[in-house]
């Protein structure tokens, strides 16, 4: 019988190898295999073949300044943070000859942010010849251009804008649109807007197209009961192409209701917002208009939809409020919410050392007032309304004062908040003046009441913790913070006044307008 051997594995790998034809590296001479056709070994293939010929090392980017967006081309601008993934594919989108390779890896080199240079590691795979694959890794360094886009160029010409959304409100006072700012300001909302453009009784935004402004109605048709009205003006046209260019213009009414105001409902409102009675407050307006009757504290809800179907204006807004002195105050015990029913004895702070006149009023403040606390409230027993709807009222059962909220002496209030708040930047309205540049005496007043307004509106926010929840609001800077340490104090401030929480505030804005 023949007698066979068995060998080791690591035997027949190293005879295998000695029977394998081998050849010289044709540059370094190392021997290689020669079975799978190559004349050259891997080394030596990496250092002599270069699979990203074609693939440039430096590339150029554009970059609007004003709105601080790239360009990706042909020709949309991108909103892109340094180093994120937007600016990474824009980056990758500008490089010629990468899809005749393999991406594996890409990622950002940090640079410095003002070099205005933009570095980008690149990992590729590759055939060289024969079913070589090789992979390589390279660095291209974008140059960052500044120039400006045309939608900003559009901006500092005439004629640029094709839409324009014009918002009022039929009321005396802008508390409605300092509230409507700061929604807008924190979901930014106006990112895509041209210009805003303050009016005596509203504001107007500018866009240079048609999705953008109904983007912004759709925006406002959310936050407060609004109608809007379409209209559009003949710029150009071409009678021989038949094309013709529009210029349109959205006329947008928000409701002239605003909270504390008093109302008086149509009777068929109040019937079907659950029988309510139709003597009622404002408490809250949104998207909806939520009305409280001080007498039961019964609420109800009424659409900004269906309020346009039938629009009643209110009875009377915060200009008429009166000044009272909370003489005694007896909880009824009934409680709903925030609200406690109490009988509270009032007298104008006017008659106070005049006359011994006196009211008695059940109101829904019960939780809030205590004795010799002012409160403002609506003062009826001398007050004449010209509206049928109070005439169909029975007025002999009606109350003689409603009071509305409770009020806080703020002297030096203003000067020692530690937060602000951010402002739009918008343009005014051109008003006139004499040859000297100084305005009249009736734009002066008309100054002075913006200021109040803000100011009441401040006032509103610290004393509404629903309401600053949906507002963003800063700390303020360490100058402001030394003068609030430094501000004398008031004696007849008062020191249950409320404040906003320290933690409810975001850090400190940098390059913004910050109110004054």
């Amino acid at each position: 019988m023949p007698n066979y051997t068995q060998l080791d594995p690591m035997e027949q790998n190293q005879q295998q190898d000695q029977n394998r034809a081998t050849v010289l590296c044709c540059n370094c001479g190392v021997p290689m295999d020669g079975s799978t056709g190559l004349t050259m070994c891997y080394d030596c293939i990496k250092q002599n073949v270069d699979i990203t010929q074609g693939i440039p090392r430096e590339m150029s980017l554009s970059y609007c300044r004003n709105c601080e967006r790239f360009l990706q081309p042909p020709s949309q601008w991108i909103h892109a943070q340094l180093e994120s993934r937007e600016l990474l594919a824009i980056c990758l989108r500008r490089l010629k000859g990468l899809n005749n390779v393999r991406l594996i890896d890409a990622s950002f080199l940090w640079t410095e942010p003002h070099s205005m240079r933009l570095r980008v590691k690149l990992t590729v795979q590759g055939e060289a010849f024969n079913n070589v694959i090789l992979q390589q890794t390279f660095v291209v360094e974008f140059v960052v251009n500044a120039m400006q886009c045309p939608d900003c160029a559009k901006s500092y010409t005439a004629h640029t804008w094709n839409t324009s959304v014009q918002i009022r409100q039929k009321v005396s006072h802008k508390r409605t649109f300092l509230y409507l700012e700061q929604l807008i300001l924190k979901h930014n909302a106006h990112a895509d807007t041209i210009a805003i453009k303050e009016t005596k009784d509203g504001l107007d935004f500018y866009y240079a197209k048609q999705n953008h402004a109904m983007r912004m109605i759709d925006f406002l048709r959310g936050c407060v009961p609004i109608k809007y009205k379409k209209s559009e003006r003949l710029i150009t046209e071409d009678s021989h192409s038949g094309t013709a260019k529009y210029k349109f213009t959205y006329s947008v009414e928000i409701a002239p209701i605003c909270k504390d105001d008093l109302v008086v409902l149509p009777k068929g409102f109040a019937k079907s917002m659950g029988n309510i009675s139709r003597f009622v407050l404002c408490s809250k307006v949104a998207n909806l208009i939520r009305f409280l009757d001080p007498l039961t504290m019964q609420t109800a809800d009424l659409p900004g939809s269906v309020y346009w179907r039938a629009p009643f204006n209110s009875l009377s807004d915060m200009s008429q409020l009166v000044e009272f002195m909370v003489l005694d105050v007896e909880p009824t015990g009934e409680q709903r919410g925030k609200y406690m029913m109490a009988d509270v004895t009032v007298a104008r702070s006017s008659d106070m050392g005049v006359n011994d006149q006196e009211y008695y009023v059940r109101s829904h403040l019960g939780a809030i007032l205590h004795p010799g606390d002012s409160v403002l409230g609506y003062f009826l027993a001398n007050s004449n309304f010209n509206s049928a709807l109070y005439d169909s009222l029975d007025t002999e059962n009606l109350p003689d004062v409603v009071l509305v909220k409770k009020y806080y002496k703020r002297s030096n209030k203003r000067k020692r908040r530690n937060w602000k708040l951010k402002r739009m930047a918008r343009e005014k309205e051109e008003i006139g003046g004499d040859r000297s540049g100084r305005f009249s005496k009736t734009e002066q007043q008309e100054e002075e009441k913006a200021e109040r307004d803000y100011e009441i509106f401040l006032e509103d926010l610290e004393e509404d913790k629903e309401l600053r929840q949906s507002v963003n609001m800063y700390k303020a800077n360490d100058t402001t913070n030394a003068a609030v340490s430094s501000a004398p104090e008031s004696d007849s401030e008062d020191s249950d006044a409320p404040e906003v929480n320290v933690d409810e505030l975001l850090d400190e804005l940098d390059n913004m307008t910050l109110a004054k």
